[in-house]
């Protein structure tokens, strides 16, 4: 099981450093119903890493129980997919990353948060008047419309699906995936509900560091994960 959970770690920190998220989160906690807002914007981010986790465990089982092959073709075909579509994102992200980093390292408010980072949507400017509904709403949608972390997540559930471990072992793997899949998201909403306002110029360091270094990072990370599938799906084609 140890090994399964060593093997799983690239994934999960595809999941974890996931800039429009914490980007999004922080516009939310800077807001003024940060702690009610925070709280649902994380519910809504564990529900949907449950939703694509259950959903990718259910599909997987459907299909093994119709095909007997010891590594079914289906399998090859998804790595292989999946891992290039993060190559192809890597490309992107390093890309396009670097031309906003000053503007996003810069921002000082939503709006601002926002116009750094054109992918999140544009009504994201009202946050202060946004109800807990609303922010669950959009913690759930960052992830889901996220092919990074939707892929991460398909391909530890299918690593975890065809892992040789018992029931139980499999179970605790899961949920050690999604807890490390909501940390960053959780631990900051945490910081807030504990600080309140002093919490600020932590969350503000933070959104610095992420704007000024993950375009790197991730790009790079994206890349590792994707070749790693590749590799796997050619194995098992070849």
């Amino acid at each position: 099981m140890s090994e399964l959970i060593i093997s799983l770690i690239p994934l999960a920190l595809g999941v974890i450093m996931s800039p429009l998220a914490i980007m999004a989160l922080v516009a939310v906690l800077v807001s003024r119903r940060a702690r009610v807002n925070g709280v649902a914007f994380l519910i809504g981010w564990v529900i949907a890493v449950l939703i694509v986790s259950f959903v990718s465990l259910a599909f997987l089982q459907f299909l093994g129980e119709n095909d007997d092959a010891d590594s079914p073709l289906w399998l090859a075909i998804v790595r292989l997919l999946l891992g290039l579509l993060l190559v192809l994102i890597a490309v992107r992200v390093y890309r396009r990353g670097t031309a906003r980093v000053k503007q996003m390292a810069a921002a000082t408010s939503p709006a601002d948060i926002v116009s750094a980072a054109p992918q999140l949507p544009g009504w994201l400017k009202a946050v202060d008047t946004f109800k807990p509904a609303r922010s669950a709403s959009l913690g759930l949608g960052i992830f889901l419309l996220n092919p990074v972390d939707v892929s991460c997540v398909v391909l530890a559930m299918v690593d975890i699906g065809q892992a040789d471990v018992s029931e139980v072992a499999r179970v605790v793997v899961i949920i050690v995936f999604v807890a490390i899949s909501v940390s960053p998201i959780a631990i900051p909403v945490i910081l807030t509900l504990v600080k309140g306002a002093k919490a600020d110029p932590v969350l503000e360091r933070v959104r610095s560091w992420i704007a000024s270094h993950t375009s790197a990072l991730n790009a790079g990370l994206l890349l590792l994960i994707g070749a790693m599938q590749i590799q796997k799906a050619l194995g098992e084609l070849f």
